[in-house]
């Protein structure tokens, strides 16, 4: 397939003006393919060649202008255009369309629950070409006027409001100017709760099968979206610009969402069908925000080209936690952020694929190098600079710089220089300086505090490695009066007191910053998490932190204290038991759920399965489990049910021997709660296969008693992990030879088939993940390429001949640019990790 460069799309904006698209789809062909007719008016400014784009299954016609042109003229995924004369033209293409499996184009899902299929498109960046043909470059945007022909039943939706005539045909509105990878088709018997907000229609939708479970969140999930609305008109000078809001719950979703204009599209794993916690119903609040948040930008107002993602994604990560805290219950959305994603930002900063949040235009030269920044530097790096951008203009000044750009290019495309001038235009600061060093400029900074104390006054000093400027707040805390007095008469480690935060400039003059008193028990850099760096505390802060972090009155404060924890584990700083020392000291006493939720991730992932060597592997996974069940007793009382939940689930994961979990599966509950819903039947169920502990037998009958797209998925997992050759050897076949896994079930079975308990029985198939994977990525694409970089990577192999395979394989030149950029990161990873196990 031939990918579209920078260039080219720059002289095809200078020579098209793309008018309208009217595109009739036909999804009663057949079970493989599906109808679509295109026709496409435009206008040349003057004569010369061009080229629309489309990858059919079979191109039936295609005229230009009334005059027929041979389909046989396609060549991968262009058709040419030639000898264009200036002045308007018309473009009609019939073709035949195949439906996808793999969450791009028109993905067709069958729900084994009731037999009943479902369609919906993903065309984000190239993949519109698999829906209908299109001038296929985010400038180029257009009117879109859509019918479709579906199956008696069926509803459709789209971006705008749909009408339903007879024998299965609807039409959708005509769209505003919107972008070609923008467009939105989702159809089938959904399930729908709709009612009306600010004089519009608003809607959820989700697969038959899961109605029930839709039907008992719709209240949340409405009185979220409501409330977000009206927040962002509070906000935004320019009213939301579509005729309807739809959020589709959709199977298989290859991403969190998609901010279609009208209708965004969901993962449908945020309708839970199991015992969920309140942090994850605040991540699916945040992320309802962050898709709302596109439809001003990122749809309203939409990117030239691929190298200013980061407009979009950072501006509506940043909008989504700090909307969904200003507007709902949810008001502690930057601590779930602190441990939850930023990190994510910090990892990808650290990583030799590392690139500016803004790259330079030469960095992105084609549609396939711009795939691969949708990463942690886009969303949580970019939504870290946006906040302190904030902090440092103030939101005042901000929202009038993004009102301003909103007014000036709404239905239209901006680049970096249209956000940065629009910005500047609100403010007498620097905001051309500030963007040249947050955000054409890479790696993390490390702030790292000096006290210097006499009897009266303690002084501050700040040691800065790094360029950027920061904005940030310095938190002093003492130990609690009633503690110093009357030790032993509270609960959990000794509590602190904030004595005071003031906030500084890094750099600042180079004059250490004095305050009256002695000095604190500890001081906290970056306190409240503005900024975006590494923090490292001074010695006696932190003695403090290990005997009194769950003492730190703030979950944000210790959200920064956290994650510098966990920084310096990953750069050998930090011993990993030692971090499991403090995670069992102070997790036990810790109230916010997304804090431990976040700790126990990382010890439960990363220091047992790949810091600590597999001697230690049993004594770390023992002291999880001994915190885990101090949760559980904790929480017997009934008051914190979210804290039990992730006690057991990670109990579940933690376990050695079997007998345990298996009571639980077979008695249906926990002692004391929770009750064994499907999720936890199913991560037993995986962490017995892990052990040996279940057969075939025991996956086909709970597979019978579940046997929805999740049952599939967990069966899928759970066989994959089975600890026999067979089982290896059925799922590798399915991984790599075999080519009909959907998206979901090929991560589900990559997930069961590396486990650290099976080493010696996978060592073989180490050496064959690269060539295998290399040719897999080839065949399927993009989607599965990411899949099997990301799931399928053999990661519990922490050593040196893994490293040196992966060296190898990224010296072959023909790996698909998605394959290549995961196993960069893998290999990294995998380098830290043998560093960290030499430090240690």
């Amino acid at each position: 397939m031939s990918v579209l460069t920078r260039d080219e799309a720059q002289t095809r904006a200078q020579f098209l003006d793309v008018h309208r698209y009217t595109i009739d789809l036909d999804l009663t062909a057949g079970e493989e393919t599906f109808d679509s007719l295109t026709v496409i008016r435009f206008t040349t400014a003057e004569a010369g060649d061009t080229f629309v784009e489309l990858k059919p299954d079979t191109l039936r016609s295609i005229s230009l202008d009334g005059h027929p042109l041979d389909p046989a003229d396609l060549v991968e995924n262009r058709f040419p255009l030639t000898a264009l004369t200036a002045g308007p033209h018309e473009l009609r293409i019939d073709a035949a369309m195949r439906y996808s499996r793999t969450g791009e184009g028109m993905h067709r899902f069958t729900d084994p629950t009731d037999g009943e299929t479902y369609v919906y498109t993903q065309l984000f960046m190239e993949d519109v070409q698999r829906v209908f043909a299109a001038f296929d470059q985010p400038d180029l945007k257009s009117v879109f006027a859509l019918t479709v022909t579906a199956p008696e039943g069926w509803t459709v939706l789209g971006n705008g409001i749909a009408d339903h005539h007879d024998d299965g045909h609807w039409t959708l509105a005509p769209t505003p100017l919107i972008s070609t990878y923008l467009v939105a088709v989702a159809a089938g018997p959904w399930h729908s709760v709709t009612t009306e907000h600010a004089g519009l229609p608003f809607g959820i939708h989700c697969r038959r099968s899961l109605a029930p479970h839709l039907d008992a969140d719709a209240d949340e999930i409405l009185d979220i979206t409501r409330a977000c609305f009206d927040r962002f008109h509070e906000k935004f000078d320019e009213p939301y610009p579509f005729d309807s809001y739809d959020q589709a719950f959709v199977p298989e979703f290859n991403a969190g969402a998609m901010e279609n204009p009208g209708l965004v599209t969901f993962r449908d794993e945020f309708v839970y069908r199991s015992a969920v916690t309140d942090t994850e119903r605040q991540t699916r609040g945040m992320v309802i925000a962050h898709e709302m948040a596109h439809m001003w930008f990122g749809d309203l107002v939409t990117l030239a080209w691929w190298d200013d993602i980061w407009l979009n994604e950072s501006f509506a990560e940043y909008m989504g936690y700090q909307t969904l805290a200003e507007a709902t219950r949810f008001t502690d959305t930057w601590v779930d952020f602190g441990v939850a994603r930023k990190g994510w930002g910090y990892d990808a900063d650290q990583r030799p694929s590392t690139h500016p949040v803004a790259p330079d235009p030469a960095a992105v030269p084609d549609t396939a190098s711009a795939l691969l920044n949708f990463d942690g530097i886009s969303y949580a790096k970019g939504a870290s600079a946006l906040r302190q951008l904030v902090a440092w203009l103030g939101e005042k000044d901000f929202l009038a710089g993004i009102n301003t750009h909103f007014a000036r290019h709404k239905f239209a495309n901006a680049t970096l220089a249209d956000f940065i001038d629009n910005l500047a235009s609100a403010t007498d600061r620097d905001v051309h300086a500030w963007a040249d060093a947050w955000l054409r400029t890479t790696g993390v900074d490390t702030l790292t505090s000096r006290i210097q104390e006499t009897d009266t006054t303690w002084a501050l000093a700040v040691d800065h490695r790094g360029s950027r400027p920061h904005r940030i707040a310095v938190g002093a805390y003492d130990h609690a009066p009633d503690q110093l007095t009357t030790p032993g008469t509270h609960t959990g480690p000794d509590r602190l007191t904030l004595r005071d935060r003031i906030e500084i400039d890094v750099p600042g003059n180079g004059t250490p910053t004095t305050l009256p008193g002695r000095r604190p028990a500890l001081v906290v850099l970056n306190d409240h998490d503005l900024a975006y760096t590494k923090v490292r505390l001074d010695t006696t802060s932190w003695d403090t932190v290990l005997h009194r972090l769950s003492g730190i009155p703030d979950a944000l404060t210790r959200a920064v204290i956290w994650n510098t924890a966990r920084d310096m584990v990953r750069d050998g700083e930090l011993a990993p038991t030692t971090y499991l020392d403090v995670a069992r000291t102070h997790l036990p006493h810790e109230t916010d759920l997304a804090l431990v939720q976040g700790v126990l991730a990382f010890a439960g992932t990363h220091i047992t399965g790949h810091y600590l060597t597999p001697e230690k592997r049993p004594a770390a996974l023992a002291t999880l489990t001994a915190l885990c069940r101090d949760l559980i007793r904790r929480t017997e009382d009934g008051h914190n049910p979210g804290l039990r939940l992730i006690a057991v689930r990670h109990l579940i994961d933690a376990a050695t021997q079997p007998d345990t979990i298996q009571d639980w599966l077979t008695n249906g509950t926990v002692p004391g709660g929770p009750e064994i819903d499907p999720e936890l039947r199913w991560r037993i169920l995986t962490r017995l296969a892990v052990l040996g502990a279940t057969d075939e037998t025991h996956i086909a009958a709970e597979l019978e008693q579940d046997p929805s797209a999740t049952g599939q998925e967990g069966a899928a997992r759970c066989r994959a992990a089975l600890p026999t050759p067979e089982a290896k050897a059925a799922a590798w076949h399915a991984l790599f030879n075999d080519d009909t896994l959907s998206n979901y079930l090929f991560t589900a079975t990559a997930q069961g088939f590396w486990q650290p308990e099976q080493t010696d029985l996978v060592s073989d198939y180490v050496p064959r993940f690269y060539p295998e994977a290399a040719r897999l990525a080839a065949r399927r694409g993009p989607a599965i390429a990411e899949a099997a970089g990301r799931h399928a990577f053999p990661a519990y192999a922490v050593d040196s001949d893994n490293l040196h395979l992966g060296e190898q394989a990224l010296a072959d030149t023909d790996l698909t640019p998605a394959l290549r950029r995961k196993l960069i990161d893998q290999i990294d990873d995998l380098r830290r990790a043998l560093a960290v196990r030499d430090a240690h």
